[in-house]
């Protein structure tokens, strides 16, 4: 059982920065991956950035490369997604992720057992 709780989101300008944090309350261990989705109203959810918890290594979707970097604290169990250099079109819900099934398909949220409630991030212009 996983239990997933995300914070950070607000509203920020166009350009500006914002930090999500995802913490996570239950057993940890390699094959895992930790996830940061969005989705805006009416789209399909949207891969943004994955990270293994085997090695820390790091994968990020096309919005995302470049601009967002998703990093792990484990000594606060808590996942973190940085976001720079936001535009208008970065605003959604953004939620955290995880799953158990190791790299296999993890820009699909099929893929996701567990989910957090969603954290609403706007950008302005």
């Amino acid at each position: 059982q996983m239990k997933l709780v995300e914070s950070g989101g607000g509203l920020v300008q166009a350009g500006g920065s914002l930090r999500l944090s995802c913490a996570h309350f239950g057993r940890t261990f390699g094959n895992q991956v930790m996830g940061w989705f969005r989705q805006t109203p009416g789209a399909e959810r949207e891969f943004v950035a994955a990270l293994s918890w085997d090695d820390g290594s790091t994968y990020y979707g096309a919005s995302a490369e470049g601009r967002f970097s998703m990093f792990r604290d484990n000594g606060k169990n808590t996942v973190y997604l940085q976001m720079n250099s936001l535009q208008p079109e970065d605003t959604a819900v953004y939620y955290c992720a995880f799953k158990t099934s190791g790299l296999v398909a993890l820009r699909s949220v099929e893929s996701y057992t567990y989910w957090g409630q969603g954290t609403q991030v706007v950008v302005s212009s």
